[in-house]
């Protein structure tokens, strides 16, 4: 895929309503997003919150009364709670976060008795990049979720970003593993985390994809860059998956590219029993509904 408005379309051909809870859904940008995605036929809203500030909102839009639900609960902790619940117990496929804070929505989301984290496992957060310099969507992660991930969190990171992938039709993804620099270097350990991955693909224990690392950036996505530098890597500079080896790097490279190279992203949060959109309350309408086309593709793998 080259654009993120093709995974809408997978989403449209699926020709499956996704039920989606919507936790404190009294945002505007939020509303017209899933307005879109339902009018498009993919999308089954449950929008949960103060019933007279989302019903002000859904003015706006001209959809039909039977194709959403409200629920009423002013109370927002009160609200995220149901949210979660209606997810858990499969009344909903995928949980967004509306009008509430992410620490709040996040607490819920990883409550050991009522969330949506199973133990032991990894969540992680991978987000598709659409970029008028490269020539596809770019996978990268972890851009909102783990700080510093070790081992076993960045296995889990390409394998879920793997999955993703796949599910937008790549079915072997380049997954790059992103450093400063090529070299193994005892005083840089993620390179050391980077060189253990790469041999485990090697032997089988990881398995869907072609990886390599550690690589810089221009070695992961730019051919030029191979010969120049005269290294020998199997992604060729044509990487489809990024993976940081921390939050800052990856937070700071995906919001310069959003600011300063026109970039638009679908990303969501995984290792969840069912996806869970988490956005900026101050994101676009266009991003929210092409996080929330992306939500439903991968809700079909949960």
């Amino acid at each position: 895929m080259k654009k993120l408005i093709e995974i809408a379309q997978k989403a449209i051909d699926q020709g499956k309503k996704t039920r989606i809870a919507v936790a404190v859904a009294e945002d505007a940008n939020t509303i017209g997003a899933l307005c879109r995605a339902t009018a498009e036929g993919f999308v089954y809203p449950i929008l949960l919150g103060s019933q007279s500030r989302i019903e002000a909102l859904l003015k706006q839009h001209n959809l039909a009364s039977g194709s959403y639900r409200i629920v009423d609960l002013p109370d927002q902790d009160a609200a995220t709670r149901e949210a979660v619940r209606m997810v858990r117990s499969g009344e909903a496929d995928v949980l967004m976060k509306g009008l509430v804070g992410t620490d709040k929505f996040l607490r819920e989301v990883l409550n050991k008795e009522r969330g949506l984290l199973p133990p032991k496992a990894v969540m992680s957060y991978t987000c598709a990049l659409e970029l008028p310099k490269y020539h596809k969507l770019l996978l990268i992660s972890d851009t909102a979720v783990l700080p510093a991930p070790d081992l076993e969190q960045k296995i889990a990171m390409l394998n879920y970003s793997v999955k993703m992938a796949q599910k937008l039709g790549i079915n072997k993804p380049k997954v790059a593993l992103i450093s400063a620099t090529e070299k193994v270097s005892p005083g840089m350990s993620n390179t050391i985390d980077y060189a253990l991955i790469s041999k485990m693909v090697e032997r089988g224990q990881i398995k869907g994809c072609v990886v390599d690392g550690p690589l810089d950036v221009f070695l992961a996505c730019d051919p030029a860059s191979i010969e120049i530098k005269g290294v020998n890597t199997p992604i060729g500079g044509d990487a489809d998956i990024l993976i940081f080896p921390n939050l800052e790097t990856a937070n700071a490279f995906y919001k310069g590219l959003m600011l300063f190279a026109e970039g638009e992203l679908a990303g969501l949060i995984q290792g969840t029993i069912k996806p869970v959109v988490v956005m900026s309350r101050s994101e676009s309408e266009n991003s929210k509904y092409y996080c929330i086309a992306l939500s439903c593709l991968m809700a079909e793998e949960s």
